[in-house]
């Protein structure tokens, strides 16, 4: 089974919390799924801005990226965060190897808006290097870092970055590791399965916004590009990846509705 799972910064800041989860997901990997992870780190990303007097500007829900802060990101999610992870799981007896989207041009990427600055808009994975590393044993963790034929890097928004991955991976299994328990309805309650046209209405209505919008967003760009399989689930269950692709009801998932003539 092809799994990719992406892991919200929030989960990666302590590392009691990094640890308990590279040992659960090398454990999946042992057990035969051949993963790819993907990690984020805005909340990082904000504290080392903020460290150094620098603000942080949001678009709808996305960083504005100056050439500073993109300077940043690449020292900060590709650089301490993604190897920190790295080391973690190897740790734990995974064979992880760190990447970003620029490595073998994994994720081509074209600016979103001149708005935003250098914040890339996914546009082709190229997975032979995931294929290459999974086929022999290894488990890429890649940054939310993207670039184009021409050399220009960009800052990609890390669900887009999984979902992206996953249709190119040809992942049968896509999860989303949040801090939250799953998508909430309008009153507050959590959904165990939601289909695309209800994940819509809830992004229209106002209900979803930020970043869980930005995860249903995704979610349904995976699920219209071939992954079978997609959830938004709490990042703190034990054990949730095994769980989840044994069969559990874990957090919320996303199902594609098919409309029939």
């Amino acid at each position: 089974m092809k799994a990719v799972v992406k892991l919200g910064g929030t989960l990666l800041e302590t590392e009691p919390s990094r640890r308990r989860l590279a040992a659960e997901l090398a454990g999946v990997a042992r057990d035969g799924a051949r993963l790819v992870v993907v990690h984020g780190g805005g909340k990082q990303m904000s504290r080392f801005l903020a460290e150094r007097g620098v603000s942080s500007r949001f678009v709808n829900g996305l960083r504005v990226t100056t050439p500073e802060v993109l300077e940043a990101v690449l020292m900060v999610v590709a650089g301490s965060i993604n190897r920190q992870l790295v080391a973690a799981l190897i740790e734990a007896g995974a064979m992880a190897v760190g990447l970003s989207g620029v490595d073998g041009c994994l994720m081509e990427a074209e600016p979103l808006s001149e708005e935003l600055g250098a914040v890339g808009r996914p546009v082709r994975a190229n997975s032979d290097l995931l294929e290459l590393l999974v086929h022999r044993g290894y488990m890429p963790v890649v940054a939310c870092v993207a670039a184009d034929r021409r050399g220009a890097i960009y800052n990609v928004n890390a669900d887009q970055m999984a979902a992206g991955l996953a249709a190119g991976f040809g992942a049968d299994v896509l999860v989303f590791l949040t801090d939250v328990g799953g998508v909430l309805d309008g009153q507050g309650r959590p959904l165990a399965q939601l289909s695309d046209a209800e994940a819509r209405q809830l992004i229209a209505e106002g209900v979803a916004t930020g970043g869980m919008q930005a995860k249903l967003e995704a979610a349904l760009g995976a699920l219209h590009s071939g992954v079978r399989r997609v959830f938004i689930a709490p990042g703190a269950e034990t054990n949730v990846v095994a769980r989840l692709l044994a069969g559990e009801g874990i957090g919320t998932r996303l199902v594609r509705q098919e409309v029939h003539p």
